[in-house]
């Protein structure tokens, strides 16, 4: 399960901070890029979005390194609550936008994170 667990927050590291990259690349050349499924980087400021992306690379760095330091791990399960409730948030935005087919990576996203937070509070705690 151990190895499971840290695959899984490796794969949800990865998608966190590939997504940082809204910080950087102008809204319009998402939508371009990104098609329909990038359209909702429009409804939100560029400040907003460099918000989301610091949120979403502070994620990164609680997903990993407290385990990897074994600095406070309690940290790790701690900040996968938190992307679940980042996810949760993108799934009703996406919904309420009327785009069910890309809602459904949300979700996915979503379930991946609380498989995290579940397995390292009560399946295979680190130190445990």
């Amino acid at each position: 399960m151990n190895i499971a667990l840290w695959i899984v927050t490796g794969l949800l590291a990865a998608a966190l901070l590939v997504s940082t990259s809204k910080a950087f690349v102008p809204r319009e050349k998402m939508v371009k890029a990104g098609g329909s499924a990038a359209e909702w980087v429009m409804d939100f400021s560029p400040g907003a979005l460099w918000a989301i992306a610091a949120l979403e690379f502070l994620a990164v760095i609680g997903l990993i390194l407290p385990a990897v330091l074994d600095i406070l791990p309690v940290m790790v399960p701690v900040t996968a609550v938190c992307v679940a409730l980042l996810f949760a948030g993108a799934t009703i935005m996406r919904l309420r936008r009327g785009e069910r087919k890309t809602a459904a990576g949300d979700v996915l996203y979503f379930l991946l994170a609380v498989f995290v937070a579940v397995g390292r509070f009560a399946i295979e705690p680190f130190g445990g």
